[in-house]
């Protein structure tokens, strides 16, 4: 994530700030350009000062405080970019709701910022009815919901949005890492299978990096809830679970792609060099002075995000934190991100 700039005072802002904390100025994003601009009010309209010769509006979840994205005035649509793709929402009367939608809402325009810097395929279900990307937020019911991906709809679990519920649930599955914004990322890497690998003409290629998809997903994953993963799969997958199915194992290291550059992106707006003050640690030098979004091999990207995330990692010991990052880089785990590393860039 950039670290963004108010064009009025110079302060530094964050990407979810409203406000400029300095100046007071009201904030806004502007996905088409990257970009949170400072703004000024013309009429019920606004006019960033980072574009200044174009008026746009508020998204309609602002009133919520669930959304500062901005839409051109002229797009005739009253939902910016990331939240018109939602088809379902909790009932917002219902303050907790209210407060864990927010919680998704904040995940959910982190993801779309990735997706737009790549120019990645987003149509909502107005555009593709039958297979455009959309979510729903559900709440338990009768039945309790399940996070999951269906032909292009995306269902999130609110209970996710509530930290202590959540990590019952990490605990409960023995799993190293669950955070809200993993859950998009890896949700959103099962869609972008279908419309990069299976739609894309990259099945073969998948096959050999992947395995073969064909196999009865829903026994893979009783077979994996059951037993568990291979005693190695430390040597070929990124996680436990991309060992349940080669569709998992593409969700998880899509998931992880997108933690890469996002990570690498706001260590290099922040500066960050890594230079190790003991000898012979120079596996462990690193300076993020390229553009991740950009990066042209993923060779580039994986030689700043290991050190950093050893250094980030010891950090998180020194304050008694859990690692930031529990997970190790193989060599089948990087063919495999050099694989989504093609496919987005494609």
């Amino acid at each position: 994530m950039k670290l963004f700039q108010c064009q009025n005072c110079g302060n530094a802002v964050h990407f979810d700030n409203t406000t400029c904390m300095s100046c007071g100025m009201a904030l806004g994003y502007l996905p088409e350009r990257a970009e949170l601009s400072a703004l000024a009010a013309d009429g019920p309209a606004w006019r960033p000062l980072a574009d200044p010769d174009r008026t746009y509006i508020s998204c309609d979840n602002a009133a919520y405080d669930a959304c500062n994205w901005l839409i051109p005035a002229d797009a005739g649509r009253t939902l910016c970019e990331a939240c018109r793709h939602n088809r379902t929402v909790p009932d917002l009367s219902v303050p907790e709701n209210l407060a864990n939608w927010r919680k998704l809402e904040g995940a959910k325009h982190h993801l779309f910022y990735s997706l737009l810097r790549w120019r990645l395929p987003a149509p909502d279900r107005a555009e593709d009815p039958a297979h455009g990307l959309a979510f729903d937020f559900l709440v338990d019911g009768a039945a309790p919901v399940l996070t999951g991906h269906d032909d292009g709809l995306i269902t999130i679990n609110l209970a996710e949005a509530d930290d202590a519920e959540r990590e019952k649930r990490r605990t409960s599955m023995s799993e190293p890492y669950r955070t809200l914004l993993g859950h998009f990322r890896h949700e959103v890497g099962h869609y972008y299978w279908d419309v990069l690998v299976r739609d894309g003409g990259r099945l073969d290629a998948f096959r050999a990096l992947f395995g073969d998809e064909q196999a009865d997903y829903g026994a893979a994953l009783q077979a994996h809830y059951d037993n568990g993963p291979p005693a190695d799969w430390q040597n070929a997958f990124i996680s436990s679970y991309a060992t349940a199915h080669p569709w998992e194992d593409f969700a998880e290291t899509f998931a992880h792609y997108l933690h890469m550059v996002d990570a690498l992106e706001t260590a290099g707006a922040f500066g960050l060099r890594l230079r190790p003050r003991i000898p012979g640690a120079d596996e462990l030098r690193a300076e993020v002075d390229f553009s991740p979004y950009r990066a042209d091999g993923v060779t580039e990207l994986v030689d700043a995000f290991v050190p950093l995330t050893v250094a980030i990692n010891a950090i998180n010991r020194s304050m008694g934190q859990p690692d930031l990052y529990p997970f190790v880089l193989n060599t089948p785990a990087i063919a495999k991100l050099k694989f989504i590393h093609e496919l987005v860039h494609r």
